[in-house]
């Protein structure tokens, strides 16, 4: 297996060439200092821990996984050790307020620093993951109490969190919850009910876990309309606000998963256990999606690190391993074969992983970026980067975590019969990837939110506008780039048409859509940045003939040339309507069953 090397130059390139960061800070109140000294010093601690600390821990994590027991769960071996280094870097309370005892920095640094991590060890990278949507919830929706008690803990790593919504009964339908919650009299509740699929939900690493918890006040009325958001301790507080006793909170057992085994991913039993309202009553739903929203844009940045995986795996192997002669002559004739690099489909899934890895490297960053905005702008800054998170984010999550399970899977590919075999862990990352299109909301739940929630309900009034927004960028990019985004981007705002017109029909023209429709977008917003990236290429390679540059503006020609055509089959699927999917009934779906 090929040693983990954070992508410094690539990171550096996307966020301070191509994203401008140091007029990015200086444009947000507080950031001014945040200069390109302190954020190198900041990547390059970072790239050192996940180099040399949690990459080797992967495998480990993979082989071990965790285990079950009546006293909780123990994490693979090294994970604990790892994370009290990570604690030790003061790495938790990066982007946190100083009030709770962070150092202030903007969220984008955060996620710098979290795909790092998530490349090095996923699993490992998933605890101090869920903690950060736990934080940013408290601090959004929590009274000061619950600040107070729970949140300087948190920002120090101490105890770590977790989002506990799915249930045996529901999965990504929130409208079958049964989790009930009472008052006590004393201001707390007792929440009562089963969770499942709760990631970091028990293990060994941290003092307290806590847990945030969807359930149902009596007398709430039904569906998602009724559901309010808890806190629920793992241990309660002692009156000095240290760990005293157990609350009554358990991990019933751990999911036997196809992937991320060094995570324990739990079903969390909860029997009266001592809990506290955050929000109001009722409207558990809106405070949660604080934490869901932070959730999906790490669960897309998940798409990126698994590409960059494959990448860095195949790139390794493919410049080493000798296997046939290049068609085009013997490249090696000193040797009984040519590198792999000589041939052209080798290339091609090179190309593909490397044009996917980079390109969602832009378009994460961007988005981290515009999270900034909406979190410390200008009141502008704010609505305008509020306005383009909601539009983009389920484009994001959904086609990021396709894209990087593409791109494991060809980097098994590369490898060839050596990709299936477990130590030179490529089907490993591949295993891994496959749950990042699954939570915070499948392929499919994204793609109706796209286009129902995001697209059509405001008439696709947000949408023309970043439509525009990248209109304005098309005189400043080189022919060979604007050229085909000028024609995609009007075809884009053409199939909005179509749909919104084909749902006025029948409202399943929009779900049978609307997969199609996500990978198109997704496949044009990533030639949005690649050719920002290939123009500012170019422009580069005039003053500094860099190999680096001279690949930016390959791939850049690569994306254009193999993979932005792809658009072209789902445009003709959205086109060829809903007939086909709703032509049979479900009781003819149950016949074909029986047979």
């Amino acid at each position: 297996m090929a040693d983990y090397k954070a992508p410094l130059r690539d990171i550096r390139f996307v966020f301070d060439e191509l994203l401008g960061a140091d007029e990015h800070y200086a444009s947000l109140p507080g950031a001014e200092e945040l200069n390109q000294e302190l954020r190198d010093a900041i990547l390059d601690e970072g790239a050192k821990f996940c180099e040399q600390t949690l990459a080797p821990l992967r495998r480990i994590g993979d082989e071990e996984g965790c285990t079950w027991s009546e006293d909780g769960v123990t994490t693979p071996g090294g994970f604990a050790d790892a994370y009290q280094q990570f604690i030790d870097g003061g790495w938790p309370g990066l982007s946190m307020p100083e009030q709770f005892g962070g150092q202030g920095l903007p969220n984008s640094m955060d996620l710098l620093l979290s795909e790092m991590l998530g490349q090095a060890n996923h699993a490992w990278s998933m605890y101090p993951g869920l903690s950060a949507g736990c934080r940013e919830t408290l601090i959004e929706h929590g009274s000061e109490q619950l600040q107070k008690d729970y949140l300087m803990k948190l920002v120090s790593g101490d105890w770590t969190g977790t989002m506990c919504l799915t249930e045996p009964q529901g999965g990504s339908d929130l409208s079958f919850l049964r989790t009930k919650a009472e008052a006590n009299g004393d201001g707390s509740y007792a929440v009562t009910g089963t969770k499942i699929f709760i990631s970091s939900g028990e293990h060994d690493m941290s003092d307290n876990i806590i847990h945030i918890v969807l359930a149902r006040l009596p007398d709430a009325p039904k569906g998602t309309k009724g559901i309010s958001l808890f806190i629920v301790p793992k241990f309660n507080l002692a009156a000095d606000g240290s760990v005293g006793e157990r609350n009554t909170v358990s991990c019933g057992s751990l999911e036997h998963k196809m992937g991320i085994h060094g995570n324990a991913t739990c079903v969390m039993n909860f029997d009266g256990a001592k809990g506290f309202l955050v929000g109001k009553e009722n409207e558990g739903l809106k405070c949660m999606f604080t934490f869901m929203n932070t959730a999906r844009i790490g669960t897309a940045m998940q798409g990126l690190n698994h590409a960059e995986v494959a990448l860095q795996g195949a790139m390794s192997y493919a410049l080493d391993r000798e296997a046939g002669r290049s068609l085009t002559g013997k490249k090696s004739p000193d040797r009984p074969a040519d590198k792999l690099i000589v041939h052209a489909d080798v290339r091609r899934m090179l190309l593909t992983i490397r044009s996917f890895s980079e390109g969602c490297r832009a378009f994460i960053y961007y988005l981290s970026q515009q999270g900034d905005k909406a979190l410390q702008g200008t009141e502008e800054q704010v609505k305008e980067a509020s306005d383009l998170l909601a539009l983009l984010t389920p484009i994001a999550k959904g086609f990021m975590t396709e894209v990087g399970l593409e791109a494991a899977s060809h980097g098994v590919q590369v490898y060839g019969g050596h990709g299936y075999i477990r130590e030179w862990g490529m089907e490993q990352n591949l295993r891994d990837a496959r749950i990042a299109t699954l939570y915070e909301g499948t392929t499919g739940i994204q793609s109706l939110d796209l286009l129902g929630r995001k697209i059509m309900s405001d008439g696709g009034a947000n949408f023309g506008k970043f439509i525009a927004m990248i209109g304005a960028d098309l005189e400043a990019m080189d022919d060979e780039f604007s050229e085909p985004l000028q024609k995609m981007i009007a075809e884009w705002t053409e199939l909005v048409g179509f749909i919104g017109a084909q749902a006025g029909k029948s409202y399943d023209e929009i779900g049978s859509a609307s997969v199609d429709f996500l990978m198109y977008s997704g496949y044009v917003v990533l030639a949005w940045f690649w050719g920002r990236m290939g123009t500012l290429a170019n422009t580069k390679l005039a003053e500094n003939d860099e190999v680096f540059y001279r690949g930016k503006v390959a791939t850049a020609r690569f994306y254009f040339d193999k993979i932005l055509p792809r658009t072209a089959s789902h445009k003709q699927t959205i086109e060829k309507g809903a007939d086909s999917l709703m032509s049979l009934t479900d009781d003819d779906f149950e016949a074909l069953a029986a047979i």
